[in-house]
């Protein structure tokens, strides 16, 4: 019998992410997603990796651009989640961005940002996951903006 899958979002919702978007440039265009199923993959190569709803309007900008950007959201910046979370076209008006190596838009004012060439996708259920080899990416600080049981939130104690 198949896990129930309202049961399983329930309960994934308790495990608390941090905030992406993820931005792709290049031939198809600028494109940019709001994201929390990003993972570290592996220090040697670099790889960080981003799963993608195969329904997604991002899903086509990502497999032609073959780069994306993980923007690491601050806590002031859940307009821009909220932005990118919407389905349809992006609007990247009224954001200060700086050219990736990739030609992926990188928000600057970010917590942090990797800028990606796709390595691989890889099937995953409704999702396909995208490989990203890192080929930069910088830190700028602040306190991130987080999610958790359907709501954003900030730390407590940012430590």
């Amino acid at each position: 019998m198949a896990f129930d899958s309202a049961r399983q979002r329930r309960i994934m919702g308790h495990f608390a992410t941090g905030v992406t978007v993820v931005t792709t440039g290049g031939p198809a265009g600028p494109h940019g997603l709001t994201a929390n199923s990003v993972a570290s993959l592996s220090l040697d190569p670099p790889l960080v990796l981003v799963a993608v709803d195969k329904r997604a309007h991002s899903m086509d900008f990502l497999q032609a651009n073959r780069c994306f950007a993980v923007n690491i959201l601050t806590r002031e910046q859940e307009d821009v989640s909220r932005r990118f979370a919407t389905p349809g076209p992006k609007d990247f008006e009224g954001l200060s961005l700086l050219p990736g190596v990739t030609g992926a838009p990188i928000l600057a004012d970010s917590l942090a940002f990797l800028d990606c060439r796709v390595h691989e996708i890889l099937p995953g259920g409704d999702h396909l996951i995208f490989v990203g080899e890192i080929v930069g990416g910088e830190y700028h600080g602040g306190e991130p903006l987080l999610y958790y049981a359907g709501k954003y939130r900030r730390m407590l104690d940012p430590g």
